[in-house]
Order: structure tokens, then C-alpha cells, then sequence
């Protein structure tokens, strides 16, 4: 039994619901199936996510719970991700293609990471919890999955049904219940002409 958590962000100014009210859960339900159609919407607002000249240097690595794919990943985890990380249903790989036909593409880090924040959005919208993560071993999942040297593995994001947190460890639990916060725009904008 999963139990509700509203972390809905205390903002300066309005933004929409599902920006505010999307945070990255750490307590997955190790048993829950994913929602294939909600991930299959995540998987879509990706797809259709901006890139410059429309290049698209991305690609995806969707390994589901239980598959041989889905514990690879998890062995390149570092540190308390992987205490954690393995309970959800889907762990998405977001690759960059940082170079094609001899060419060095500059901004495919930037449109991977927008393709990272569109699946993310959508994901919540439609009742998934997520949490990207950066703790991980890139070479060692680029050796995993036999990845050509222009694919650069950037983030992977933890997806599934949220789970109890009071079935969670004190440390899990004290990370979840941790108020949410921000650098303030003022800190942040550089200039505001």
C-alpha cells in the first residue's frame, strides 16, 4: 500500500501543477508492474522532445524489473543509488550521440538532458514517480551494453509506482520527508536587464 506524499514545491511565482508537484522519489514499489501506456507516453513526449536542427542525438536504453537488462544497470550504480535504485519497475538509460559522420555534436549533452526533463514530465503527468540519477559508472555501462564510443550514457532515471515510505529504511525515509529547496532566482539569473 503506497502511501501519499504531497511535495508540491513552495514557488516565487506560478508555475504549471505538474512542475511543481513533480519531485524524485528515492521508494519505489518493488513489486508493482510499470503502466505501459504511461510509459509509453513518457517514451512519446521524448521522442518529441526539441533538438537543435532537429538532429536528435539520442537514444534510450528501457530495461524492465527482472530482466538481464534491468540488473546490468544496476551493477553500475555507485554508492546509496544502488541501495535503492533496483526497486523500480523501468530504469531508462539517456544516451547522448556526440558525434555523427565524423562530426562533433556540441549540443547533444543539452538535448539529451531536455529528452531526460520532457520523459520526466510526462512520466509524472501520468502518475509515474521518477528520479534521474548521475551516480553511476559510465564506462562500465557503456561496456555492458556494447555502446559505440560517439554514445555517451548521461543519466539514468529510475520509473514505477511509488512505494511505502513507512515500509522504507530510517535513512530513505529521512531523505523523502527532507523539505524541498531551491537556489533563489536572485542567486541564479546572472543578468536581468
Amino acid at each position: 500500500m503506497t502511501t501519499a506524499i504531497d511535495r508540491t514545491a513552495d514557488t516565487d511565482a506560478p508555475i504549471l501543477d505538474v512542475l511543481a508537484e513533480r519531485w524524485s522519489t528515492r521508494i519505489f514499489d518493488a513489486h508493482a508492474p510499470i503502466d505501459e501506456s504511461a510509459l509509453a507516453s513518457a517514451l512519446e513526449a521524448a521522442r518529441w522532445t526539441p533538438t537543435a536542427a532537429n538532429l536528435q542525438p539520442w537514444r534510450l536504453i528501457v530495461a524492465r524489473r527482472g530482466t538481464d537488462q534491468h540488473a546490468r544497470i544496476v551493477e553500475t550504480l555507485a554508492g546509496f543509488n544502488s541501495a535503492w535504485a533496483g526497486d523500480a519497475a523501468v530504469l531508462v538509460v539517456f544516451i547522448a550521440e556526440t558525434e555523427r559522420d565524423g562530426q562533433t555534436l556540441d549540443w547533444a549533452v543539452y538535448d539529451t538532458g531536455q529528452v531526460a526533463a520532457h520523459f520526466t514530465i510526462q512520466a509524472h503527468a501520468n502518475g509515474l514517480s521518477t528520479h534521474q540519477m548521475g551516480g553511476f559508472d559510465r564506462a562500465a555501462l557503456s561496456q555492458a551494453f556494447e555502446l559505440a564510443p560517439e554514445l555517451t550514457p548521461v543519466t539514468i532515471a529510475a520509473v514505477g509506482e511509488l512505494g511505502d515510505i513507512r515500509a522504507a529504511s530510517d535513512e530513505l525515509q529521512a531523505r523523502e520527508n527532507a523539505p524541498r529547496t531551491r537556489r533563489s532566482l536572485d542567486e541564479s539569473v546572472l543578468v536581468d536587464a
